[in-house]
């Protein structure tokens, strides 16, 4: 291990991480020293990009699709990740869904398809991988939201699912321990390089969708409400993602808020 490598030597999964947040993630892990294998659902295309953004950094990149809701899924893409890298040090849960709906008209299909994705993947993901973290005496870092801890009418399944996550995070740092830390990265308003894609705080596209122009105003708002005078960026994410990666092992059930102190406001 360098200075300029942390992680050499060391491999990790992402889950979600063919774009977005996800992506830069990705990136970050693998530019640490990681070996870094990503999950997609959709988007094999940008899969295969992200993972040539890592061969490119002298690093092995590997895709698995992987539908976070389902055991089965989870389980197949976690073995190949094992079997293609022959260990597994580092878990970022990141793959997850952002909807807005009014809370008196919410129906139970928006509710469970928020918190199928949102807080049982990561537990789906992180119980199989458990065996491989703990040989490895690994980390799992799960990425909450502002969300989680301030109430949004308008999204009141995802505030409550991104709070279980949270809790979920306090859980499994005791549950998991000694041999596992694990640790969440709560990002406030990120800025993508497309604005439709900064519709909400990690960067993921709404499901009833949000025009640029929309997407831009909401920014405007959000960065006049931020201390720091300024929305967040998607490497500030990533940096955070590699502190719980590369720092004490002695830290853990920690939930660190990315948002220019916008959860002050």
């Amino acid at each position: 291990m360098t200075l300029t490598a942390p992680l050499a030597g060391k491999t990790a999964l992402v889950t979600g991480g063919a774009r977005r947040l996800g992506r830069a993630i990705a990136i970050a892990l693998a530019e640490a020293g990681a070996d870094v294998a990503i999950t997609f659902r959709c988007s094999e295309a940008e899969a295969s990009q992200t993972a040539a953004m890592i061969a490119a950094l002298g690093r092995r990149g590997l895709i698995a699709p992987c539908d976070v809701r389902s055991e089965q899924s989870v389980r197949e893409a976690v073995a190949h990740v094992a079997a293609g890298f022959g260990r597994l040090d580092i878990l970022v849960n990141n793959a997850a869904v952002f909807a807005s709906a009014a809370l008196e008209s919410l129906t139970l299909e928006q509710w469970d398809t928020v918190f199928e994705t949102n807080a049982r993947g990561p537990f789906l993901v992180a119980r199989e991988a458990l065996p491989h973290l703990r040989s490895a005496r690994g980390r799992i870092i799960n990425m909450g939201s502002l969300g989680g801890f301030h109430p949004w009418a308008g999204h009141g399944h995802y505030c409550a699912s991104k709070a279980a996550l949270h809790m979920l995070t306090q859980a499994m740092a005791k549950a998991f321990a000694p041999e596992i830390s694990v640790n969440c990265v709560a990002p406030g308003w990120i800025e993508m390089n497309d604005p439709a894609d900064s519709a909400d705080p990690q960067g993921i596209r709404s499901s009833q969708g949000e025009t640029e122009r929309r997407a831009g105003a909401q920014a405007a708002r959000f960065a006049a409400k931020t201390p720091l005078g300024r929305n967040g960026n998607p490497d500030e994410v990533a940096q955070a993602v590699l502190f719980f990666a590369t720092g004490p092992a002695f830290i853990t059930g920690q939930i660190l808020a990315v948002d220019g102190g916008l959860g002050l406001a």
